[in-house]
């Protein structure tokens, strides 16, 4: 079982609980991947990718989502755990809460969202995020075990209005970094769950202005419960880890002269 980690801001310290192996980068089909290390953690092999690539390079909307997903299925990754930072809908939902999301809703406009623009792939996404790699993050008995994740372009952060809009929706926390990452992990048959933290909370639910400084505060505050979290989780993951996510494909794909047949 090959474990991937995809950092956002603040956990690169797990790296330096194991004992590295290697770093790569590697041309995908969609560009250059950035930086991955792989070392052994928990007598696992764990691939370690920093989604903005070294010194935050990438901003959420420029970050090249495919190259990142297909450089961790090609390192032979099964089974992916996504950090993101996010805002709070909710009052009851604090910064410094770490939240696993059980759903999302997706309000990005210009990223490339699927590996299948040259065929026909509906791949289901009934449960966005891996049931069985959910329970392992949640068993952690420290995290707000389900919430709806909602997904902004950005880089600006949220008006107020797209606040109440996205609360009323069913929306519980706002973010820019976690889509497509889900759906493309799902479009190659890899199980893929977050652990969202929460930095701060969204526009119009708290009345104090929004700025980039509370985020690194927040996880800096949380960083050692977080990478302890995915560490115990590492251990946790069984080595025959198979579910529904790693067949997404079987009956996706609508085949040749399907469609006229249908009508």
């Amino acid at each position: 079982m090959t474990v991937g980690i995809i950092g956002g801001t603040g956990i690169y310290e797990i790296v330096e609980m194991g004992s590295v192996l290697e770093k790569k980068v590697i041309q995908t089909p969609f560009g250059t991947s950035p930086e991955m290390i792989i070392f052994n953690l928990h007598g696992k092999e764990v691939v370690f990718m920093s989604r903005h690539a070294e010194g935050h390079a990438y901003p959420p909307h420029m970050v090249n989502y495919q190259a990142n997903i297909w450089a961790l299925k090609n390192m032979g990754v099964e089974c992916i755990v996504a950090t993101n930072a996010v805002g709070s809908m909710y009052q009851s939902i604090k910064p410094g809460d770490l939240v696993v999301p059980h759903d999302f809703l997706d309000f990005t406009r210009l990223r490339k969202n699927t590996f299948y623009d040259d065929r026909t792939v509906h791949v289901d996404v009934t449960e966005p995020y891996c049931p069985l790699l959910r329970e392992v993050l949640n068993s952690s008995g420290k995290v707000v075990t389900e919430g709806v994740y909602v997904c902004t372009e950005g880089p600006r952060f949220e008006t107020g209005a797209e606040v109440q809009m996205y609360r009323k929706l069913g929306g519980t926390v706002v973010g820019m970094t976690g889509l497509p990452e889900a759906v493309l992990a799902r479009e190659l048959e890899i199980c893929y769950a977050s652990i969202c933290m929460v930095s701060n909370y969204a526009a119009s639910i708290s009345p104090a202005k929004l700025t980039i400084d509370e985020v690194f505060d927040e996880v800096e505050k949380k960083r050692e419960v977080l990478i302890e979290i995915i560490s115990n989780s590492i251990i946790k993951i069984p080595e025959s880890f198979k579910c529904q996510c790693h067949c997404a494909l079987d009956g996706a794909e609508v085949k040749s002269g399907q469609e006229s047949e249908d009508l």
